[in-house]
């Protein structure tokens, strides 16, 4: 006689050992805890400028990610764009990390002999009174702390609209947000007037911010070469890598059944088509740069140049990053139905996140290595990256945790 299914699937049920889900957030602390530990090996070891180097390019790159992230919100909402929909409360997100990368670019003071080479130079030629650490940091702290407090003003706008009258408990940024939001009644009106408003002083802070730093942390690298679109470079680039970093993360929670949040086929053409563009517009100006370079042909901008496009090891990188930045994406993109693939349009933008990490070792590697015959790269500065990875999406998680209605759409939460 055969046995009864359900006593099978009962015996089975009871005696079969499922493995469990690893939750996310330990996935994420993993791999920010094994990063940090491969920082801290490197900083303390003979090869400490290496370790160094790989620490202000990451910061460099996922401080860019998060701010030109945020970007993408306050750009639609000062247009007034309506196509964006769910797109803007994950965008809101990425001001999770603010604080992250305020705290980790004071940390940057400790290895400052490291990653500022002009202090071991003694011709700077009036420079120093610009190019002195104290200076620095003081410039570039209150000009974070400027950025991000705009950041942060705009999202607690947009929750204020989003949340309603009752905010209802939940952890302690929430409580936070509660109590500075009162129990008044809001007047939604007004406080649309004044996100548009701070919207407009983030997006000039951007500008502004983003080519402070540029030109300190990574112009600045090579003090006696100077380029006065560096700046704008160096912002345009930011929104850049931010909405890859958005289309990323968009793409991935649209794949998951559970996280209800969807987007519309037309959305992702939308912000995959806005992707493009600033795919151009980075290209643009680093065709822009290098053109004005080559023509004027004056030995102290072109020797920057030549470094790092034509000598070994690093014409390879120039190369690389040019193909994954923009050629590959130009032609890619053309096609208009890759813009609403979101698995596609994942991998692509992971490599142009890729690319954007090579072309900031392209522009510091040299300086800081101090080496001509081997590229600066190795296991290591891939370890160190995961780990900045994963402290963002800590970070990420955490936000969408106490604000979860950033990533819910028709009711639903993200998870």
């Amino acid at each position: 006689m055969l046995p009864d299914a359900s006593n099978l699937n009962r015996f089975y049920s009871e005696t079969t050992v499922m493995p469990k889900k690893i939750p996310c957030w330990m996935l994420f602390a993993l791999l920010t805890v094994v990063g940090f530990a491969a920082f801290l090996y490197g900083a303390t070891s003979e090869g400490a400028g290496r370790a160094w180097q790989a620490y202000l390019i990451n910061f460099l790159l996922w401080s860019a990610v998060a701010q030109g992230g945020l970007l993408f919100s306050v750009v639609m909402t000062t247009v007034g764009a309506r196509w964006a929909g769910p797109l803007e409360g994950l965008s809101q997100a990425f001001a999770g990390f603010f604080p992250v990368s305020l705290l980790l670019f004071l940390l940057l003071f400790l290895g400052g002999s490291h990653v500022f080479p002009w202090m071991h130079d003694h011709h700077l030629h009036g420079k120093e009174i610009w190019l002195n650490v104290p200076f620095l940091f003081t410039r570039d702290s209150l000009g974070l702390g400027a950025l991000y407090l705009l950041g942060a003003a705009y999202v607690y706008h947009a929750l204020l609209l989003k949340l309603g009258p009752e905010p209802g408990g939940g952890g302690p940024l929430r409580s936070f947000f509660n109590r500075l939001r009162g129990d008044g009644p809001l007047d939604r009106e007004r406080i649309a007037g004044r996100m548009k408003a701070i919207g407009i002083g983030y997006i000039l802070a951007f500008a502004l911010v983003l080519s402070l730093i540029g030109y300190d942390l990574v112009m600045a690298a090579d003090p006696h070469w100077v380029s006065t679109l560096f700046g704008p470079y160096t912002f345009v680039k930011a929104f850049y890598v931010g909405l890859a970093g958005l289309i990323i993360f968009a793409s991935v929670m649209h794949l998951q059944p559970d996280s209800g949040f969807r987007l519309a086929e037309s959305q992702f053409h939308d912000v995959g088509k806005l992707f493009f563009a600033f795919c151009l517009v980075w290209a643009d100006f680093f065709y822009v740069q290098l053109v004005v370079i080559w023509y004027g042909n004056i030995p102290e901008e072109t020797a920057y140049v030549i470094e790092r496009t034509v000598t070994a090891p690093w014409r390879t990188v120039a190369w690389t990053v040019l193909i994954i930045c923009f050629v590959a994406p130009f032609f890619i993109l053309l096609n208009r139905k890759v813009k609403s693939m979101p698995r596609f349009m994942i991998g692509l933008c992971s490599a142009a996140i890729a690319g954007i990490w090579l072309e900031h070792l392209l522009l510091l590697g040299s300086p800081l290595s101090h080496s001509a015959l081997a590229l600066p790269l190795g296991i290591g500065d891939l370890v160190i990256s995961l780990g900045f990875l994963g402290l963002m999406l800590l970070a990420i998680r955490f936000f969408l945790r106490e604000f979860p209605e950033l990533g819910r759409v028709e009711g639903r939460e993200a998870r």
